[in-house]
């Protein structure tokens, strides 16, 4: 048992004296600290006696009302102060704030050294600080175990839980999720906290984000160092004072543990990706690509490819760490711009995409793939979906669908619109310095305009205007007539939206 107020207010030659808060004489003194910081309360972790010369303390009642408050919060078991130092007049309102809320204020005399009472509450504790060695080496030993006995990381969890008395989870900072795939889910009061707390939480303690639950619970959020994505969970009945140090170990610990989880996926993830590649390039044998996917845990018959774009980087390529914290069974490799996943053809998949990779991303789905020697059309239209994707407001397409372009259903559609209208343009330009079909392209975008596009292709009006009149005269069509302008701006789209794997056969009739 730790060292009471009232224990330190019995030995004479401390010299302390008490000033008010005479219902708390039976709170534990764990640790002391020295601190004439504004806002004290920032640098306690709960039990300790707060010693102060007053250099900081404020002089306003209201102010120092709210100083006390904020230490009761922060878990303070006392304040101490230096007589004939630079603490001001304490107000009625501090005192009776103190009374209320049952947080001792003592007077140290001058000349009385703050060391000493320091002193004087370690040796008291010394029994507890064994204790707590005795706890910290059994937070390693349980990671020993862990890596020796290939345990669950959710049996690790379980003896931190133990070694620091409260419940424990490793989670998702954003989606509040486990981060292990089999642990344990918080409650849903929890998953809110956990989700709404962060750097703008109004108390910290000991490096942890903390947050009083309206059940009487305490929630404290530290970080996992290496890990930004991920957060330790500690919850406490609000009575109990968590030890920070061990706080610290557990969080350290966590990070091993889950630095070792990373490396082996990673391994996974190679192998899985190189898999891949070799099934989309249609080099691997059917019989040998059933048994790779069986092996990974996917059911080709019920599986899919999803190709999903984005601009943030960072989350496609973490992508396949939600998917493993999600448990679901993937194979995924990058390619041309895009993220190709192999995985089952299930709603939760795509759910866990879309929470990942955020709402600005384009994902594409395939069709069913039912056989391996399939994938590689199955590539292909994934690719097709995830740019039609980035026409739609939801930015998620299966191929198949109706599209955002009347009369192009699919890849063959495409191709045959841009064989019929393009066919000929393309192959001119195959033989050619490649002007007519940018020119084109830039013509459209600029609202056909021949002054915009010629100042976009940093040539004369003149020029664009006889490359336009070779278009007409290649295709024939007119750019005069709205039926022509939009065939050919509907073949441009289709052209853009094919995989480059596919070719148009140049030459067709318009």
């Amino acid at each position: 048992m730790m060292i009471t107020v009232a224990e330190l207010l019995e030995m004479p030659h401390l010299r302390l004296r008490l000033l008010s808060g005479r219902d708390g004489l039976k709170r534990e003194v764990n640790w002391t600290h020295t601190c004439d910081l504004p806002e004290p309360w920032q640098w306690l972790t709960g039990g300790e006696l707060l010693m102060t010369n007053g250099m900081s303390f404020p002089k306003a009642a209201r102010e120092q009302e709210e100083l006390v408050r904020r230490l009761v919060d922060a878990g303070a078991s006392a304040l101490a102060i230096g007589e004939q130092m630079y603490c001001p007049p304490l107000t009625a309102r501090f005192t009776r704030a103190s009374d209320s809320l049952a947080l001792p204020v003592l007077s140290v005399e001058y000349p009385m050294p703050f060391v000493a009472i320091s002193r004087e509450v370690a040796a008291a504790n010394l029994p507890q600080q064994s204790d707590r060695l005795i706890r910290t080496e059994r937070i390693y030993h349980a990671l020993q175990r862990s890596v020796t006995e290939k345990r669950k990381p959710s049996q690790l969890a379980t003896a931190l839980s133990q070694q620091l008395g409260c419940e424990l989870h490793v989670c998702h900072r954003e989606s509040a999720e486990p981060w292990f795939p089999g642990s344990p889910e918080p409650d849903a009061r929890l998953r809110e906290a956990i989700s709404q707390a962060g750097p703008g939480s109004r108390q910290v303690s000991a490096g942890a984000f903390v947050t009083r639950l309206s059940d009487g619970r305490e929630l404290r959020l530290a970080d996992i160092p290496t890990q930004t994505g991920a957060v330790l969970v500690l919850v406490s009945d609000g009575r109990n004072v968590l030890d920070a140090i061990l706080m610290q170990h557990a969080a350290t610990v966590i990070a091993l543990e889950m630095s070792q989880a990373l490396v082996d996926l990673e391994h996974c993830h190679r192998q899985g990706a190189e898999s891949l590649a070799r099934l989309m390039d249609g080099r691997t044998e059917p019989r040998s690509g059933h048994s790779q996917l069986r092996e990974a845990g996917i059911d080709p018959t019920s599986a899919i490819l999803y190709a999903v774009s984005s601009d943030d980087s960072a989350r496609l390529r973490e992508l396949h760490i939600g998917l493993w914290r999600n448990g679901v069974p993937h194979l995924g490799v990058h390619r041309s711009g895009a993220l190709y996943l192999l995985a089952p053809d299930e709603e939760r998949v795509l759910r866990v995409v879309r929470s990942n990779v955020g709402p600005s991303a384009s994902v594409g789905v395939s069709a069913a793939i039912k056989t391996v020697d399939r994938i590689p059309e199955a590539a292909r239209e994934a690719r097709w979906a995830s740019r039609s994707a980035e026409r739609v407001e939801t930015r998620t397409f299966r191929y198949g669908e109706a599209t955002p372009f009347l009369g192009v259903a699919g890849i063959e559609d495409a191709i045959a619109l841009v064989d019929r209208v393009l066919g000929r343009l393309l192959e001119y330009e195959s033989s050619r310095r490649g002007e007519l079909l940018p020119t084109l392209e830039s013509f459209f975008d600029n609202q056909r305009s021949w002054q915009k596009t010629a100042d976009a292709l940093h040539v004369h009006r003149q020029t664009v205007l006889y490359r336009i009149r070779k278009v007409e005269d290649i295709t024939g069509l007119n750019l005069d007539r709205t039926r022509d302008i939009a065939e050919l701006w509907l073949a441009l789209q289709a052209r853009s939206m094919l995989p480059s794997t596919v070719e148009p056969k140049a030459g067709a009739s318009p």
